[in-house]
């Protein structure tokens, strides 16, 4: 795979892929501005996924539309051999609705909530399809270009979960890319696997004063937070736990009838992912049988119900795969000197059913990603590089049939 990736660069086709880019960067940025100010909260993807599918159907995409879940998917054929290499970028931001996503330029930056994250990647989809036709490339595989929802937060991974489990076309996808993020310094190959829960304390309640003594939920909710805190876990596959969102109760002077706290569980490993799951249930079993001993159960006792509100499944691609040596070989050539690493992508989904999965940076630089003052800089120069790496480690991929 090394040797191929310096032949797809010198090839005719790739410099003239790449001199498009250079041609058409202004528009990039254009593209960016507009995705951008088409605001996708979580869950409220579809005027940004109508827009976007209206601009597959003008880069001539074959079989264009939305699937059941909310994707956009166009088709790029290659040789027909029936193979298809999936290029993905997520529709969704972070923000909620109503937030301002005016874009902002100053120089050579864009400032906008979502603007890297990841609406570049979607735009830089669009420039690779320009690049890929003005070039006049022949694949080998079919390219499937997707723009997915639920990526961020709570959606879960919804988007890709439904491409790969319940789309049409899953029995066909080889490999699998995200383009999400800025910089091209990592390769994602590992798949950090989370599952977030709701836990949910119930009791009789009553007066403070009056009822004083009647068991309490929130005193099991502490305990088991306080047991969470106490759960060892090891550095190295990278694991960890955290109780992150809290609520309950009606008054200062009520025992709660309902208190609740969401906890988030995450690891490089499902293995160790799963001990840890094991680990949380038992300490939830345990509060609620302290309390409910501790306390007068009279009136009625504690219970407890864990909902799970996100499965995000480990994984890991390896390094021999076509994928990863393809990318290994394409970004030094731009002069980048990638690391790997684990992360939590769309790449989590094709990584935990065995299908070769990277996650890659669109190119340029930027920061505060997730915040509202989150910005890109569009630079032409490190911009390009950044594409024409990515470009190559897709061809590299897919295959490119050379003249």
């Amino acid at each position: 795979m090394t040797t191929e990736i310096p032949q797809i660069i010198a090839s005719p086709q790739f410099q003239a892929a790449v001199a498009t880019l250079r041609r058409q960067h202004d528009r990039l940025v254009e593209e960016i501005i507009t995705l951008t100010e088409i605001p996708s909260p979580p869950f409220k993807e579809e005027r940004r996924a109508l827009a976007y599918e209206a601009m597959f159907r003008e880069h001539g995409l074959e079989a264009v539309g939305r699937d059941a879940i909310g994707n956009v998917t166009g088709l790029r054929r290659g040789r027909a051999n029936g193979q298809m290499v999936v290029v993905a970028a997520h529709l969704d931001t972070v923000f909620p609705e109503g937030t301002d996503c005016t874009v902002r330029r100053e120089g050579t930056k864009l400032f906008a909530p979502g603007v890297g994250d990841d609406t570049r990647g979607l735009a830089v989809l669009l420039a690779f399809i320009r690049a890929l036709d003005a070039a006049g490339i022949e694949t080998e595989q079919d390219l499937l270009f997707v723009g997915d929802v639920g990526e961020e937060g709570k959606g879960d991974l919804r988007g890709v979960r439904h491409l790969f489990t319940e789309g049409p076309m899953r029995d066909r996808i080889t490999a699998f890319f995200t383009i999400d993020g800025l910089e091209l310094d990592t390769i994602t190959t590992g798949a950090v696997g989370s599952y977030r829960y709701r836990a949910t304390f119930r009791g009789p309640g009553g007066h403070s004063l009056n009822a004083f003594g009647t068991v309490n939920p929130a005193y099991a909710m502490a305990a088991a937070v306080q047991g969470l805190s106490r759960i060892e876990v090891p550095a190295e596959p990278r694991t960890t736990h955290c109780a992150s969102v809290f609520g309950g109760g009606t008054s200062i002077n009520a025992i709660p009838n309902e208190v609740w706290v969401e906890i988030d569980l995450r690891s490089e490993s499902q293995a160790e992912l799963d001990r840890l799951d094991a680990r949380l249930h038992a300490l939830v079993e345990e509060a609620v049988a302290a309390e409910n001993a501790r306390g007068d159960t009279a009136a009625g006792r504690i219970t407890a119900e864990m909902k799970r509100i996100g499965n995000r499944p480990a994984g890991r691609t390896d390094h021999g795969t076509r994928i990863v040596q393809a990318a290994l070989a394409a970004l030094p050539a731009f002069g980048f000197a990638p690391t790997t690493r684990a992360s939590s992508t769309d790449a989590n989904i094709p990584m935990s059913l065995g299908v070769p999965a990277i996650c890659l940076g669109s190119g340029g630089t930027g920061g505060r990603a997730h915040s509202l003052e989150e910005w890109i800089d569009v630079e032409p120069e490190l911009s390009l590089r950044g594409l024409s790496a990515g470009l190559a480690a897709i061809l590299g991929t897919v295959g490119l049939r050379l003249d």
